[in-house]
């Protein structure tokens, strides 16, 4: 050992290699692959936004599945860093202790941010960018440092194009839809419009069309996509077709997809495979049964399935009255940046909306403020593909959705009211994780998911086709869901003492009454009211004027 001044300093001292290789490293840190250890050193006088930048460059990283750490100065001050003061020496020994953390989380494989005055004298020699925080936004910053990490080829390229959509370019339309003209045709039914609009809208990116087989078998098998990193897609997206278009259809390079006589879209590529119907049910649905709706429609579909690439003529528009809410996944993230959003929660629903699931929608709303977060929107986001018969119809269900705004129950003015377009298959955990992941793509930060999502009775026995709280156990264990958190369902219940929907305390179990959908549909049926603070009185008179109609008898 030898000393200088008043530290000891060891004289054998040597730097050990590790056995592990950072390519290696890369291999199992985060989900995408790769190594992308660095460090990104942000620097500014007090107040100039670093901290704010730095957590904000982290969530975006983390949640496009970019593993990193923020070090915040004040943070480390309190740990690492507690012994030291303010003078040049202790400030330089600060930064010094913080780049060598900052190494070791780089070579880690880590994206490492720091926010640190430094040097503290001078403004610094050769920034690679400089960030102009009293000019640009918060996110317009965030979006100049992710281009110079792509630029690094630290952030892939495709990381954060999120939204993929399939629609033909403006300038090329006119060319397309004269082509579409030209080639052979399938016809295609309303459910596979449905599907259009989900992949035209790039609500199920990154697919570019219909499942191809390998795609197919990846989701079937594993509820993922594997190319490109690990992806959550739990169901198949898949266009079924009859032996007879199969086999006139076989050595056509593209093929025009038209509904009710009207080219739509382009299919280019087409791949044609084995429709097997019977595994595909018992995988996704688990279960065969013929009675289930959804199932029904695939046993009695094409016994074969064609992907491939989908050029889309124009955007699928249904003249019902209700398109002004079908927004795509890049409105949906316009609509909230307007709004100043610093975060956006999404409640998925099939059907009306009662005082419970508002007071879990405001519930939400309040930890996150809580959390910190400024200016939290809600997505209020029904299901508008097909449903089963039973199931209240989307326009009635609009209505609805709008009486419980007009009479204050949920905010207007935090609120987003959209329709997301896909088909409803019934399927329980699977196809919840399915609903989540649409809605990331869509820019919803927080999912709440509810009890039994996506469930139904079976349609034999009338039990619960799944165990209700499945579907939040699942997702909150899915692979490839890293950037939405789960908001598990907190169970909501009437009580008959105060006269209002609260959260269930089983010490006061007898106070509270669960009012079924069942009772709630028979009541609404024989035109009665719910108990005081069960629904909004406008809602429940939309609900009443629904069912009336049904009856003939108003």
């Amino acid at each position: 050992m030898s000393q200088t001044g008043h530290i000891l300093r060891s004289t054998n001292v040597v730097y050990q290699s590790h056995h592990v290789t950072r390519s290696k490293r890369g291999q199992v840190v985060g989900t995408r692959g790769g190594f992308r250890g660095c460090t990104v050193w942000l620097t500014g006088l007090s107040g100039a936004g670093k901290t704010t930048l730095g957590f904000a460059l982290e969530e975006y990283l983390v949640t496009h599945a970019i593993p990193c750490y923020s070090l915040d100065g004040d943070n480390i001050r309190h740990g690492l860093n507690k012994n030291l003061g303010f003078s040049s020496a202790d400030r330089e020994e600060n930064i010094r202790r913080i780049a060598e953390v900052a190494k070791l989380f780089a070579d880690a494989g880590l994206v490492c941010i720091t926010s640190f005055i430094s040097p503290y004298t001078k403004k610094p020699e050769a920034p690679e960018l400089v960030l102009k925080t009293n000019v640009h936004s918060v996110n317009d910053c965030i979006q100049q440092i992710v281009e110079l990490l792509q630029e690094q080829a630290i952030v892939p390229s495709g990381a954060t194009n999120e939204v993929h959509e399939l629609f033909v370019p403006e300038n090329k339309l006119d060319e397309v839809k004269r082509e579409a003209e030209t080639l052979p045709s399938i016809g295609i039914n309303k459910v596979d419009l449905e599907w259009v609009q989900v992949l035209s809208e790039g609500w199920a990116t990154p697919l570019k069309g219909f499942m191809r087989e390998r795609e197919y078998l990846q989701v079937l098998h594993f509820d993922i996509l594997l190319d490109g990193g690990t992806i959550n897609m739990s169901i198949p997206i898949v266009l079924p077709v009859s032996t007879e278009d199969k086999e006139r259809l076989a050595d056509a390079e593209s093929i025009a997809l038209k509904y009710q006589g009207k080219n739509v879209a382009i299919l280019r590529n087409p791949e044609f495979f084995e429709h097997r119907k019977e595994e595909r049910c018992a995988r996704v649905w688990g279960t065969t049964c013929a009675k289930h709706p959804h199932i029904k429609m695939i046993l009695e579909s094409g016994d074969w399935l064609v992907g491939g690439e989908l050029e889309v003529l124009e955007r699928i528009r249904w003249g019902d009255g209700l398109d002004q809410y079908r927004l795509t996944p890049l409105e949906l993230k316009q609509r909230a940046k307007d709004m100043n959003a610093d975060v956006v929660f999404c409640f998925q629903l099939r059907n009306p909306v009662h005082n419970g699931h508002a007071l879990l929608m405001q519930d939400t709303r309040r930890r996150l403020l809580a959390r910190g977060y400024k200016c939290p929107v809600l997505l209020l986001h029904p299901l508008g593909g097909w449903t089963k018969d039973d199931d209240v119809p989307l326009d009635w269900r609009m209505k609805q959705h709008d009486a419980v705004l007009e009479e204050g129950v949920l905010d207007p003015k935090t609120t987003i009211v959209a329709i997301f377009p896909s088909p409803m298959l019934y399927a329980g955990p699977t196809e919840v994780q399915w609903h989540c992941r649409a809605r990331m793509i869509a820019g919803s930060n927080f999912y709440i998911v509810g009890r039994d999502p996506a469930g139904m009775p079976h349609p034999e026995t009338k039990q619960d086709l799944y165990e209700v709280t499945h579907g939040g156990k699942v997702l909150a264990m899915a692979p490839g869901l890293t950037s939405v958190e789960i908001i598990p369902f907190r169970v909501a219940a009437y009580n008959k003492k105060n006269k209002a929907m609260e959260f269930y305390d089983k010490e006061r179990h007898n106070e509270f009454d669960f009012i079924s959908g069942t009772r709630m549909r028979k009541l609404a049926r024989e035109g009665q009211n719910p108990p005081d603070g069960f629904m909004a009185l406008k809602a429940w008179k939309v609900l009443t004027d629904y069912y009336c109609s049904l009856e003939k008898n108003c």
